[in-house]
């Protein structure tokens, strides 16, 4: 057996290459980013090539790093930024238009027409979501009816669709020379067309978006000990590893933090924060603005359903104080900024730059600072920006409550604002429980190196999974009940503020 387990994760604003050893350790690392390409208010694209190139030379340089071989390598998973589309030629593999990405709402008519003729509850019953721009099915409609040339390329076989993973796994198998076109059940079931009950495309789902079938790859488990296929040896590998992982990268989180047992749940901080509940192996149907979706399937075992509360904009927020605002010059220096002030004097900072997403579902929101005086800051907004991702988060938590009746005695946290230690203190006051960050802080890469290691018996099982895992720091709430109570509600206020801003057909 090979030493190590290697995982590809794409996410929104960069790629990148892991290593794990067996005791789940970080061997090795690289990391690139991407371009954010933004033709206009509402769009969000990448260059599907650029994802892929880079994923390359990340996977080259990581393992160049460790000095390793595609021989020390037992199995390799992939994780990814879900919903964001991909709609490319299989001969040549170029991709027919840019990837548009899960932040996009151009598609906001083809979502609210749904829900005006009776479309929509079809989907929440089958597909577990809510008719909205953030999911696949819409994408690939636009795509396909306003790129010259795509629908007639797709009804006679020479399109394919594919969210991140099927386009990284279909290069990495050999691309127009023999890949293969799949993607897992996670992934699938983010699109708007795969049914909960029977884990594959439903007919009607696609009829309702006009989407060939043929265009669509193979679901299988999240954890494939069939394996999805091989490396080749012309690949950034330079030989064969078995593809036997592939989670969304919310869901490869949930690995990664080991939420296996029912009511376990973690919240991931990235682009956007994620919080999801393990709810067992049948769906609960949320009543509440959840997502109601499949958290993984290991092999021929039964998939395990979360339910998910999707926020679109968090550690981005950060990112526009620093790009677009200029007010920091790094991510990091959100935190020093903040500490400048005891508070944030008042303001609340909605950043609903692509609408709200759970548990509001409004497409017509657009962003809102609420509550300015000529006494604020840069570091005031600094701090507000930090609050409203706690406060969104609260939002999710407090639905979730509602639909499973689960009330949360600890939040296990990951991804890169957990680095912040005053946000993740903000957080643990205005939820009222603690916050608990592991060691390896990076669970979305481990979750699917997890989902690939089971697959060919480099790790035993889940109990085994389980006992690697270990806390960093923990979080214990501050504020007075009070004080809690009376921020949260300023800022269902404040969200209020940022309805029936753009005009929804």
């Amino acid at each position: 057996m090979s030493d190590f387990v290697g995982s590809v994760d794409q996410g929104t604003t960069s790629t990148r290459f892991m290593i794990f050893d067996h005791d789940g350790e970080e061997v090795g690392r690289h990391q690139l980013e991407h371009q954010q390409i933004l033709p206009c208010s509402g769009w969000v694209e990448h260059d599907p090539v650029e994802i892929w190139e880079r994923t390359a030379v990340v996977i080259q340089s990581a393992m160049a790093s460790c000095r390793l071989g595609a021989s020390d390598l037992a199995a390799l998973g992939v994780t990814n930024q879900r919903e964001t589309t991909v709609v490319w030629d299989p001969r040549t593999g170029r991709p027919y238009y840019n990837a548009i990405v899960w932040q996009d709402t151009r598609t906001d008519r083809i979502a609210s027409a749904l829900d005006r003729d009776g479309r929509g509850q079809v989907i929440r019953c089958k597909a577990g979501l809510r008719p909205a721009t953030y999911f696949s099915a819409g994408k690939i409609q636009w795509i396909l009816d306003n790129v010259e040339g795509v629908r007639r390329a797709a009804e006679r076989g020479d399109a394919l669709f594919g969210n991140i993973d099927s386009w990284l796994l279909w290069n990495l198998t050999g691309g127009p020379d023999g890949g293969v076109h799949v993607t897992d059940v996670t992934n699938a079931s983010r699109t708007m067309l795969m049914n909960l009950e029977t884990l594959d495309w439903d007919d009607e789902l696609l009829s309702f978006f006009d989407v060939p079938r043929a265009m669509l790859p193979a679901i299988r488990p999240s954890c494939d000990p069939a394996r999805y296929g091989v490396t080749g040896g012309a690949g950034p590998l330079g030989g064969e590893v078995a593809l036997t992982g592939d989670l969304g990268d919310q869901q490869a989180a949930t690995v990664g933090q080991v939420c296996f047992a029912v009511g376990q749940a973690k919240n991931t901080y990235g682009t956007g924060n994620f919080l999801l509940l393990n709810t067992g192996i049948e769906p609960v149907r949320s009543r509440h603005g959840l997502l109601t979706t499949v958290g993984y399937q290991f092999g021929d075992q039964p998939p395990t359903y979360a339910l998910e509360g999707s926020i679109a904009v968090t550690g981005s927020a950060v990112q526009w104080l620093r790009d677009q605002l200029g007010i920091i010059n790094s991510a990091s220096q959100s935190e020093a900024l903040a500490r400048q002030v005891p508070d944030s004097g008042g303001i609340y900072f909605v950043p609903a730059f692509s609408g709200l997403f759970a548990p509001y579902w409004r497409s017509d929101a657009r962003g809102v600072v609420v509550g300015l005086s000529r006494f604020h800051t840069g570091a005031h907004l600094a701090r507000a920006t930090l609050e409203a991702i706690c406060y969104q988060s609260r939002d999710v938590a407090e639905a979730m409550r509602q639909d499973s009746g689960v009330s949360l005695d600890v939040l296990r946290v990951d991804g890169g604002v957990t680095a912040n230690d005053l946000c993740m203190q903000m957080q643990a006051d205005i939820l009222g429980v603690p916050v608990s960050r592991p060691m390896i802080a990076e669970t979305t890469a481990l979750g699917a190196a997890y989902a690939a290691g089971l697959a060919v018996g480099f790790w035993k099982d889940t109990d085994e999974l389980a006992a690697h895992w270990r806390e960093d720091r923990r979080w214990e709430p501050e504020w007075s009940k009070d004080r809690r109570e009376s921020g949260y509600a300023g800022w269902r206020k404040a969200v209020e503020r940022t309805l029936n801003w753009v005009d929804v057909d």
